[in-house]
C-alpha cells in the first residue's frame, strides 16, 4: 500500500469513527468497526476512485451488520441500556456537536431499525445525498427516502435544546454531586425536576436500578437508599468531564468506575441523569 492510500484512509477516519460512534453507541465497536474499513481497504484501495464514499459505505455496511449480530444480545439486556459514554475534557473545545452525541438523541436511535438508523445519520447528519446513500444500501432512493421519513418520525423530538448556559449546567450537576456527598436529600430534592428521569446502566455486572426512575421522589428515595447502605454520602470522588455533550462526572468507586452525565431542563433544574455503571463500557475510560 502506498502513501497515497495511507494518507486518504487518515482523512478519513474521524468522520468513519464519529459515523460508527453514533450507528454503534460503542467507543469501543466503533473503532473495531473502523480497523475492519482499513483492513478491507488495504485490499481495495489501489483500484478506487472515490476514497471518501468508498470507505463510508464500506464502514456503514460493518456497522449495519453489527447491529443485525447485536439484537439478540441487546434485546436480553439486564437493565436498561445506555451507550458507551463518549468522554471529553471539560478543559477542551468539543471536538462532537452536543446535539448529535447526546445520550437522549442515541436513545431515539436505537428504536430504529439499522437500515433506518444508516439512511437517517448518513443523510440529516452526516449531509449524504439520497443517491449516494441508495448506492451504500444497495436500495433504490425511493426506499431510502421512505426509511429516512419513517426514521425522523420516530426521533423528531430526540435532540435536546441545550437552553441553558453550559457553565450553568456543570455548576448544577455539581450541586447534585456535592448534595449527593454529603446526603444532603432536600437540596438534593430542589435540584431535580418534578418529572426527572435516572437512568442507570449496570449490564448485570454492577448493582444498578433495574428501571428507568422516574420522577424527583423516586430519585432521591434511590440515593437515601444508597446512603444507607454506604453509611455516608453516595460518592466523594470524582472528577469533571464532559459526557456526551453534557456535563458529567467520572466516579471513582468502591467497586470500580461509573459515569454520569446530567442533562439539564428549561426550568434550571436537572431533567436528566445518566448513569453508567457497566465495566464492559468503561474500558476507555482514564
Amino acid at each position: 500500500m502506498d502513501a497515497g492510500q495511507i494518507d486518504a484512509f487518515e482523512a478519513n477516519r474521524s468522520r468513519l469513527k464519529r459515523l460508527a460512534y453514533r450507528m454503534l453507541g460503542s467507543v469501543s465497536e466503533a473503532e473495531d468497526a473502523v480497523q475492519d474499513a482499513w483492513i478491507r481497504w488495504q485490499r481495495a484501495g489501489e483500484g478506487v476512485t472515490d476514497p471518501a464514499a468508498w470507505l463510508v459505505r464500506t464502514t456503514t455496511r460493518l456497522c449495519i451488520d453489527r447491529l443485525r449480530a447485536a439484537k439478540v444480545e441487546r434485546a436480553a439486556y439486564r437493565g436498561p441500556w445506555l451507550p458507551e459514554p463518549l468522554i471529553e475534557p471539560m478543559t477542551e473545545d468539543p471536538v462532537e456537536r452536543a446535539e448529535e452525541v447526546s445520550i437522549a438523541f442515541l436513545l431515539a436511535l436505537e428504536r430504529l431499525s439499522p437500515l433506518e438508523r444508516a439512511v437517517f445519520l448518513l443523510h440529516d447528519v452526516f449531509d449524504e445525498d439520497y443517491a449516494e446513500i441508495a448506492a451504500t444500501l444497495d436500495r433504490s432512493e425511493a426506499a431510502v427516502r421512505q426509511l429516512a421519513s419513517r426514521a425522523r418520525e420516530h426521533i423528531q423530538d430526540a435532540k435536546p435544546r441545550f437552553a441553558v448556559d453550559q457553565e450553568k449546567a456543570m455548576k448544577l450537576a455539581q450541586a447534585f454531586m456535592a448534595a449527593s456527598a454529603s446526603a444532603d436529600f432536600k437540596a438534593l430534592s430542589s435540584l431535580l425536576a418534578e418529572d426527572a428521569i435516572m437512568v442507570t446502566d449496570g449490564g448485570g455486572k454492577r448493582k444498578a436500578a433495574l428501571r428507568v426512575l422516574v420522577g424527583r421522589e423516586d430519585i432521591v428515595g434511590l440515593m437515601q437508599a444508597l446512603s444507607w447502605r454506604t453509611g455516608g454520602g453516595y460518592v466523594a470522588n470524582f472528577s469533571p468531564a464532559r459526557v456526551n455533550g453534557l456535563p458529567g462526572f467520572i466516579l471513582h468507586l468502591s467497586d470500580g468506575l461509573a459515569v454520569m452525565a446530567f442533562e439539564p431542563g428549561d426550568d434550571g433544574q436537572i431533567a436528566a441523569i445518566y448513569n453508567v455503571r457497566n465495566p464492559d463500557k468503561l474500558g476507555h475510560v482514564g
